[in-house]
């Protein structure tokens, strides 16, 4: 006879989807608790539970420690903020500043959504030693990214010879990451727009802007 108070196999939750939705709930629970102006490294684990709405129990089943539980948050709140200017750099350039100007943008709103948890992360990474491993290997990622697409287009013609691709790499993913991080940290009183444009144009001018228009292709 059929269990009357047991769901059935086929109607139960798989396992990465149940982690997917308390990832998430500990996810906005995190940044509401970041929102109040509390630091991440005050704000005890069975608060974050009861914000959750979870046993901590289970909050400890899926992170061990608080600097595992900001590498997940942080993955999940950066997949999208990276993905818009990984995307860029993958593409043909052929629509000069806007493209990565909208790249920018996407960039700066996935940094909005989440700014509380991202300025957390910005601040631990400098003396954690698990947080700033994983932000400095995800920013890595990114900077090696960006160094064979310059390599391909120093290489095709498309960007000056004199640029170093790794040298530049670098100091373009600094660029982007600081400025976003500075803009959200204090008053400057720069819209996201005007951010987003100066990012773009920069970047641009960085990569492109000594080399004639009809020389690469962009």
């Amino acid at each position: 006879m059929p269990s009357l108070t047991r769901a059935p196999r086929s109607a139960r939750k798989p396992d990465d989807d149940r982690r997917a939705e308390f990832e998430q709930r500990v996810l906005r629970a995190v940044e509401d608790l970041l929102a109040d102006g509390t630091p991440f490294t005050e704000i005890a684990v069975q608060k974050i539970a009861a914000t959750a709405q979870v046993a901590r129990s289970t909050f400890y089943r899926y992170f061990p420690d608080k600097s595992r539980l900001l590498i997940r948050m942080a993955e999940l709140a950066t997949s999208d903020l990276f993905a818009a200017a990984e995307r860029w750099w993958a593409a043909e350039h052929t629509d000069r500043e806007a493209g990565v100007r909208r790249a920018m943008s996407a960039m700066i709103e996935g940094f909005r959504r989440h700014r509380y948890l991202l300025l957390a992360l910005t601040e631990l990474s400098a003396y954690d030693r698990d947080v700033g491993r994983y932000w400095r290997g995800r920013v890595a990622a990114f900077v090696e990214l960006m160094r064979v697409r310059l390599e391909a287009d120093r290489a095709a013609g498309r960007v000056a010879p004199e640029v170093d691709p790794a040298a530049t790499a670098l100091v373009l993913a600094a660029m982007v990451e600081r400025s976003i991080s500075t803009a959200f940290a204090v008053q400057t009183g720069i819209t996201d727009a005007e951010l987003a444009t100066a990012l773009g144009r920069s970047i641009w001018l960085i990569v492109y802007g000594d080399v004639p228009s009809d020389d690469h292709r962009a």
